[in-house]
């Protein structure tokens, strides 16, 4: 996972070199948990058991980089085991994270990278996934580590983290095959918002696929339906009552997860984060954020 910084003998130099990983850290664990305020946690876990260290031990760590990184994705791996449980227990249905397309402060997600592999319909067929799968899948596909290297984290072997990869690799696949080009999704979200804000039910039933498919996350915290909305006449008529239910609502354009998106805020403050995926030249999957945990990087800056 590399070889130790030539300068990494100096303290100074040292603390430089080990910081210097915190944004590919971010990265990696924000796509292993779909959850910046986990992957947050879980690098701060990461650094604190480097600087638990003795200073021995720091410095006959060959590559500080691949330590940092084989230590965070076990972190990650133990959090998805535990995550499983807590997302049965989740009121309503859990969608992950969302992203804004360019952070203007110090928030994590000003280090997260955006390119296909933070999409939303790929975090959730990642969510589908086995933890041990989906780590695999991750480290070697999207961050390009060996199997050898995904073995010392995974705790399986390299010929059982090339078949995970593998497995999850199909799923992948299948899941981008129907996947529209980025200038139809990005004006099939305009009509959208056009049609929404219009309240007009026919013209949003004719952008949506007859058997589309509509999620939303309140976790408990703010009013939404708890299953997911089916057929593109319910979906339609449910977005209409939405806008009926958000006092002084304004729709923006905007990048989510590195795709074009829609948020939704009441009287200036952002209440829905809503990410699409689009096939066939129509909407064939709507998710709907309003979690207001999952919300913070919206708070803190205008939608890009």
């Amino acid at each position: 996972m590399g070889d130790r910084p030539e300068s990494a003998g100096a303290p100074g130099a040292e603390l430089d070199a080990v910081m210097a990983e915190r944004r590919q850290l971010i990265n990696l664990a924000y796509r292993l948990l779909g959850s910046l305020a986990e992957a947050e946690d879980a690098v701060q876990e990461t650094y604190a058991r480097w600087y638990a260290l003795s200073d021995e031990q720091r410095q006959a760590v060959e590559s500080p980089g691949a330590w940092l990184t084989k230590v965070a994705g076990r972190i990650c791996l133990d959090v998805l085991g535990s995550a499983r449980a807590r997302r049965e227990r989740y009121v309503g249905e859990w969608i992950p994270e969302p992203l804004p397309g360019r952070g203007t402060t110090g928030d994590p997600a000003d280090r997260v990278t955006l390119d296909e592999s933070v999409s939303m319909a790929f975090l959730v067929v990642l969510e589908a996934m086995t933890p041990a799968e989906r780590v695999a899948f991750i480290l070697h596909d999207v961050f390009c580590h060996s199997f050898a290297e995904v073995a010392e984290i995974v705790g399986r072997t390299p010929a059982a983290c090339r078949k995970l990869a593998s497995s999850a690799r199909a799923r992948v696949r299948a899941s981008r095959a129907s996947a529209a080009p980025a200038t139809e999704h990005a004006a099939l979200v305009k009509d959208f918002k056009q049609a929404w804000e219009s309240k007009d039910i026919q013209a949003l039933i004719a952008l949506l696929d007859p058997a589309v498919t509509a999620i939303a996350d309140g976790g408990g915290r703010i009013s939404t339906v708890v299953r997911p909305v089916e057929g593109a006449e319910h979906v339609a008529r449910y977005a209409v009552e939405i806008a009926g239910w958000i006092p002084g609502l304004t729709i923006l354009e905007c990048t989510v997860n590195g795709l074009p998106g829609l948020v939704a805020q009441s009287n200036g403050v952002t209440v829905t984060v809503m990410a699409f995926h689009v096939a066939d030249g129509r909407i064939a999957r709507i998710w709907g954020v309003r979690n207001p945990d999952k919300l913070r990087s919206w708070t803190v800056a205008s939608p890009p």
